[in-house]
């Protein structure tokens, strides 16, 4: 019998080492802990999911970032700013002029992190109209 061709015949497979197979004695909550914890190692902090947020699509140089972030500090976007870059999440393009410019813009990498934007989005939408509801069944104010 010949084996019928499909859409995935064109596919180079590739080996994805999962958590288990690099630690094999963790279990699902190690892991659980392990990827979570990365997560917010990544995205934690003050100002690097807002960061994020105005860059989503858009290429933006440094003063316009922080015009757009009022309370960060200059050292505070350019350290939280490296940190994106290193964890490949946001590029940097040096444009040759007199002075230089920088700009600063999600990486393909970077963009992968909207799906998680909106439902974070979502879930605190919700969660404040839980807690508004909550707090006027109590008769308590916000």
């Amino acid at each position: 019998m010949a084996k019928e061709s499909g859409i995935f015949d064109s596919i180079t497979p590739v080996q994805v080492i999962t958590t288990e197979e690099q630690h094999p004695t963790l279990n699902a909550e190690e892991e659980c802990d392990i990827n979570v914890g990365e997560t917010i190692r990544v995205l934690g902090g003050k100002w690097k999911m807002s960061i994020l947020y105005e860059l989503v699509g858009k290429t933006r140089r440094f003063n316009e970032l922080r015009r757009a972030l009022p309370g960060i500090s200059q050292k505070m976007l350019t350290q939280q700013l490296r940190e994106l870059e290193e964890d490949g999440l946001v590029n940097r393009n040096v444009i040759p002029d007199n002075p230089p410019k920088v700009e600063y813009s999600t990486s393909s990498y970077g963009e992968t992190l909207v799906p998680l934007f909106d439902v974070m989005f979502e879930w605190g939408a919700n969660h404040r109209k839980r807690k508004s509801q909550s707090q006027k069944l109590s008769g308590n104010p916000s």
